[in-house]
């Protein structure tokens, strides 16, 4: 009886014959393997990019770096890497850190659930004694999954595990003309096989940085340059029209929106902040004083507002102003329409129910969304 990657590999066989690759198919299965791993390597060691993480075998610093590149680009990633390793080099010193500190490290790169996971499960490791090795282990640790335990486990102890991420499914359903869907558990499957296939067990983690550089900078997701390609001559996409309509993907991300109007409160020299709890986005970063409504609210709209009653009912409030109207913060499911506005309290306020009071000078300790962050911007920059 044929082993499951097996029959996936004569599936794709069949596959290349079809689309006119027949010089491909000779009837040993790990010629394709080789030819493909073999051109990915050469590509690597004459393109590959430099960055810090690969020159180093800590599992801690890998881990923290693939950590901070889900959903980030490398250009993004690089100086928060090294300000995040700068304070933190061991994983010690990242269990034994307060998570507001944390946070405020990772101000800015979104997904702050990252951050979170990375923090406990640095606590976790400490508790064991030891970073784990194997990829059944290091996927106990919180927020770690297939793509990252695979990347450690290659990187940090040469481990023959392939890493399958947005990149690696565009390239090998686009070499290999696959019509799985990506997002799919069937879809998941099929590639992750075929990846376990192709990596070169000798050479795993120069293999896998180099089908990752790939897709980041040749097989890109729009519009690759396919004429100076290495896989030219034998993608099966290239040879079919269809570079631009893989991967496929059968689920289209529903996006909301929401209606958000910040009040950055003043009395004098204090401002008023909270910390966002629950599940909802930007859990444990702080924030304005909040008004989320069905649409967006207007400065007129303020006086007759009931959530603005409620919010400042009893307070002297000496001034209203809008500082910006509209401003559009597109996360990965939802869209948030925001406005920030001005008020200003007699100077003896002391309290504002839910909230703490801090000197304005002192925003800068707390960790905040980006929007907030702008918003105290273009706040601060208005009463120069």
């Amino acid at each position: 009886m044929l082993c499951a990657a097996t029959i996936l590999w004569l599936d794709v066989c069949k596959r290349l014959v079809i689309v006119g690759r027949k010089h491909y198919f000779c009837g040993k299965i790990t010629d394709i393997m080789n030819d493909f791993s073999e051109k990915l390597i050469a590509w690597y060691r004459k393109n590959g990019r430099s960055l810090p993480w690969r020159e180093t075998k800590d599992p801690y610093k890998i881990w923290v770096s693939e950590t901070i590149l889900q959903q980030t680009r490398v250009a993004q990633g690089y100086a928060y890497y090294l300000r995040f390793i700068s304070r933190f080099p061991d994983v010690g010193a990242l269990a034994r850190a307060e998570e507001d500190e944390v946070m405020r490290l990772w101000q800015g790169l979104g997904y702050y659930s990252r951050a979170r996971n990375l923090h406990a499960a640095a606590k976790d490791i400490v508790a064991r004694g030891c970073f784990p090795v194997l990829p059944e282990e290091v996927k106990t640790l919180k927020g770690v999954g297939d793509y990252t335990a695979a990347a450690i486990c290659s990187f940090a102890y040469g481990l023959p595990c392939a890493v399958v991420d947005g990149n690696v499914y565009r390239v090998l359903s686009r070499y290999f003309g696959l019509d799985e869907f990506v997002d799919t558990a069937a879809g998941k499957k099929t590639f992750a096989s075929l990846a376990d296939e192709l990596i070169d067990k000798n050479r795993p983690a120069e293999y896998n940085q180099a089908i990752m550089d790939f897709g980041a900078m040749q097989c890109v997701p729009s519009s690759p340059d396919c004429s100076v390609c290495i896989f030219s001559g034998s993608c099966a996409a290239l040879q079919k029209g269809t570079v631009d309509v893989l991967p496929l993907k059968k689920h289209k991300t529903k996006v909301s929106s929401r209606y958000f109007s910040y009040m950055y409160v003043r009395a004098g020299a204090y401002t008023f902040i909270r910390r966002r709890e629950g599940k909802d986005i930007w859990r444990n970063l702080y924030e304005f004083p909040l008004l989320e409504t069905s649409g967006e609210l207007r400065e007129e709209d303020l006086p007759s507002c009931p959530e603005f009653r409620s919010l400042f009912g009893g307070l002297q409030v000496e001034s209203v102003r809008l500082v910006k109207p509209g401003v559009k913060h597109v996360l990965s499911h939802q869209v948030i329409h925001a406005s920030c506005f001005e008020i200003r309290l007699s100077d003896s306020a002391a309290e504002l129910p839910g909230f703490i009071r801090i000197l304005a000078g002192d925003f800068d300790k707390f960790p905040v969304p980006r929007l907030i962050s702008r918003f105290f911007s273009l706040v601060l920059g208005s009463e120069i």
